[in-house]
């Protein structure tokens, strides 16, 4: 069986209202993939909605909810496509952006892709804490790594598969995005930010995300500016970055 083109993981904990249009709008995507959905302990009926979808999709369940990063975590040994990105099981990101976002990775141009929400400045729907947060990740990315990229804590984060399943990752929560990016250019690779619409959910719309993420994320951030990748990994990497970026 040919490689699929891509592979979307949508960690999803009660999301009934939104995941039955997620996942036929992943599915109407004109590339070759494979869609995973991690059901991170939901108690709704997410569970019965992912039945409905048959072989369509893969689906992991955890008996309780977990955390994204865990949830992640445990679909990597999963992945079958060239490249991978995470969908939220919300509507806050529009999965028809998906093709243009892993179009560099696929032509070989780029290992790993970040969707900036940011290059028309902030979204006004966005909360102004979320704003100042956000801007203060993308300077701590300077500061810690000398890069410059506008939008570190965006889910549109598209990666070669083998880069992501090499960072071994420890996340557990929302830190999936630092850990992420911090190993992205600990691993000696670039990120190239492609523009991207976004619309943003607020707590009563099912946004999980709290003020508690925001620290951790910062800490990340500097815990893994000191990884060091394994020498099989420096050297893959060295491979990719002259290779791909």
């Amino acid at each position: 069986m040919e490689q699929p083109d891509l592979t979307i993981l949508i960690p999803a904990l009660n999301e009934e209202a939104t995941i039955r249009e997620v996942l036929e709008r992943c599915l109407a995507i004109p590339l070759s993939k494979q869609i995973v959905v991690i059901n991170d302990g939901s108690t709704d009926s997410t569970a019965e909605i992912l039945k409905a979808f048959g072989e369509k999709i893969e689906v992991v369940t955890n008996p309780k909810p977990s955390g994204k990063g865990n949830a992640i975590r445990k679909a990597l040994n999963l992945i079958k496509g060239k490249t991978v990105i995470v969908q939220d099981a919300d509507l806050e990101y529009s999965p028809e952006q998906i093709p243009t976002l892993i179009q560099p990775i696929l032509d070989g141009s780029a290992s790993v892709v970040f969707g900036t929400r940011f290059a028309k400045g902030y979204p006004s729907s966005m909360a102004l804490p979320n704003k100042l947060v956000n801007f203060l990740l993308a300077i701590s990315v300077r500061i810690l790594f000398g890069k410059k990229i506008s939008d570190e804590a965006t889910c549109y984060k598209a990666l070669r598969s083998d880069v992501l399943q090499a960072m071994n990752l420890e996340c557990q929560r929302f830190e999936f995005c630092p850990e992420v990016t911090a190993k992205t250019f600990r691993l000696g690779l670039s990120i190239i930010e492609v523009p991207i619409d976004y619309v943003a959910r607020n707590k009563k719309e099912g946004k999980k995300i709290r003020w508690y993420d925001a620290p951790e994320a910062f800490w990340t951030l500097l815990r893994y500016r000191f990884w060091k990748p394994t020498q099989q990994l420096q050297e893959q990497s060295k491979q990719s970055a002259s290779t791909h970026d």
